[in-house]
């Protein structure tokens, strides 16, 4: 019972964009040093002192920063060695030509394709095709996985990186060149320019930043032809005990096409979503936007990182390289948070590697530090640290998103209803730093009732499960580590308009659902706006929240 914290957990928040409103859900609107009472609805006027927020200007979590120039090529095409993982281990590249994955299925999946990659021959003729029906009879290379190595070898295919590993100067698949992964898989669209299936991906000029909510990892990693290297992040059955969507739990034992069938499931990892933590549960959460990272800290869920830097290092040294958890200090770390049952987890992935041919790990490029279980190097690794903070740099700057174009006049109802009932924990403003706090659980949610699973050597918090999927995330993480409190940082509400996930485990699916007491008391976030003409008033002001830059 593991986790690392990684990229597509990084969300724009005081949970910071990798690793999520983004998580207008996972936190709310309440809490100070001691929460105040949960508001179950809003009024017209008057439920609370009308603010513009909690008015902190200081980030008390602030992180160095590079060059923002060279941390774009880092945050787009950067892997660290983890070609060596998604090649050797997961075995991507050969899941994708046995499968035969064209580029219809690519965009059906969720994955980006940037246009301005593409040579202007292939444009031609991809532009050509997609004017048709898109049969394999009127759009041959669109259904031919030719075609995706083609585009994979461009750089095209956003997130999914050739290197040149074969060092013959040339990037190409078929002649040895290996497959990494880039946080830019979860976190970058396009402006589909070009074309954009309805709930999958697009062609286009890529935009990074916002969240990827069409992505169906699921169904990528059960591409792979070695799709149990996945083990730690997947539900698995440890101690007898299985914890997530699924009824029954992954085992050491479970074949390929067992651990297919659960990724390829939707009830269980559901599109949208990303399960980056490596601790045996079932919680595929959803994916964040990166972007304006100056205004935010701590980052992740539970808010378990301090510094944009060290989430990011802890995802390129886990969550995309996961056999850094069966070296000795990924074992020592996984013992330390997860007692005997991350020791289980850590022998059991070491024999899946040893029965499916894995060798020569770990394959991330990284020096040891010495420092097991310390928020910079988690499992005793770090990645260079230089191009860390030029990543840090780059996604200070990457702008939000415009806020939707609504009307003026119900916008204004909306502020004043947001600013007397949400302000206790929300900025107006969302230019203005993100506050740094954590709302506890209860407050968040107050149907949590846990049951202590195992205990943990202080300042650690028990491991703990509520039923329901709200908690899955944080059953083994949160920040306790520093002192902090069980709960879930804020996030940056923005990009809101285009948002069809809410609260990190995906369970909302409009703000307008977000906001309607049907949800009931004792659910998630129960801050509710009785009125529908009210709730309709509040919602068309949220989806104009943006963040204008305001520092040129």
């Amino acid at each position: 019972m593991i986790t690392t914290f990684p990229c597509s957990l990084i969300h724009i928040s005081a949970t910071a964009t990798c690793a999520a409103l983004f998580l207008i859900g996972a936190v709310s609107c309440s809490q100070r040093t001691e929460p105040p009472p949960l508001i179950k609805e809003t009024v017209r006027s008057g439920g609370s002192a009308k603010s513009d927020g909690p008015a902190i200007t200081k980030n008390p979590f602030p992180h160095e920063t590079g060059d923002a120039v060279a941390g774009r090529d880092v945050y787009r095409f950067e892997t660290f060695g983890n070609e060596g993982f998604w090649t050797d281990a997961m075995r991507l590249p050969q899941g994708v030509l046995e499968a035969k994955f064209t580029p219809i299925q690519a965009l059906k999946a969720g994955l980006q394709v940037d246009i301005e990659a593409i040579s202007p021959d292939m444009r031609d003729a991809m532009a050509a095709e997609l004017k048709t029906d898109l049969s394999p009879e009127k759009a041959p290379k669109l259904n031919d996985v030719k075609t995706t190595v083609a585009l994979i070898n461009a750089n095209a295919v956003v997130g999914i990186i050739p290197i040149d590993t074969n060092g013959d100067g040339k990037l190409d698949v078929m002649a040895g060149d290996k497959v990494g992964v880039a946080c830019t898989i979860c976190h970058t669209i396009t402006d589909e320019s070009v074309y954009s299936i309805p709930g999958g991906g697009s062609i286009g000029r890529r935009i990074d930043g916002p969240a990827n909510l069409n992505l169906d990892m699921g169904a990528l990693l059960a591409l792979a032809a070695n799709s149990r290297a996945y083990y730690p992040n997947l539900q698995v059955t440890l101690g007898g005990k299985t914890i997530g969507r699924a009824p029954k739990g992954l085992t050491p034992d479970s074949t390929e096409a067992e651990v297919d069938a659960y990724l390829k499931n939707r009830e269980y990892y559901p599109v949208g979503t990303f399960d980056e933590t490596s601790d045996g549960n079932g919680n595929p959460v959803k994916n964040t936007p990166l972007l304006r990272t100056d205004l935010a800290a701590p980052w992740a869920t539970a808010g378990e990182h301090r510094r944009l830097d060290d989430i990011s290092n802890a995802s390129y040294t886990m969550n995309l390289d996961q056999t850094t958890l069966v070296t000795p200090e990924g074992k020592q770390f996984m013992a330390m948070i997860g007692g005997a049952a991350g020791e289980q987890l850590t022998h059991d992935y070491e024999t899946i590697l040893k029965e499916t041919g894995v060798t020569n790990y770990p394959f991330v490029k990284a020096t040891k530090t010495g420092k097991v279980g310390k928020p910079e190097s988690l499992v005793g690794l770090r990645v260079d640290n230089k191009k860390l903070l030029d990543l840090n740099a780059y996604l200070d700057s990457v702008p939000a998103p415009r806020g939707a174009k609504v009307n003026a006049e119900v916008a204004a109802r909306g502020k004043e209803l947001f600013r007397a009932n949400c302000t206790t924990c929300h900025n107006v403003d969302q230019n203005t730093m993100v506050p740094p706090f954590l709302v506890d659980l209860k407050t968040l949610w107050p149907g949590y009732n846990p049951i202590v699973l195992a205990q943990r050597a202080e300042p650690l918090s028990p491991i703990q499960n509520s039923p329901g999927t709200f908690d899955d995330k944080m059953i083994v993480i949160d920040a306790s580590h520093y002192g902090s409190k069980r709960g879930n940082a804020l996030p940056l509400l923005v990009d809101l308009d285009r948002t069809t996930l809410f609260l990190h485990d995906a369970s909302v699916h409009s703000l307008d659902e977000l906001l309607d007491p049907k949800r009931g008391e004792t659910s998630p976030h129960p801050f509710y706006v009785r009125k529908t003409s009210d709730r309709a008033d509040m919602v068309a002001f949220l989806r104009s929240l943006d963040a204008r830059d305001k520092r040129k």
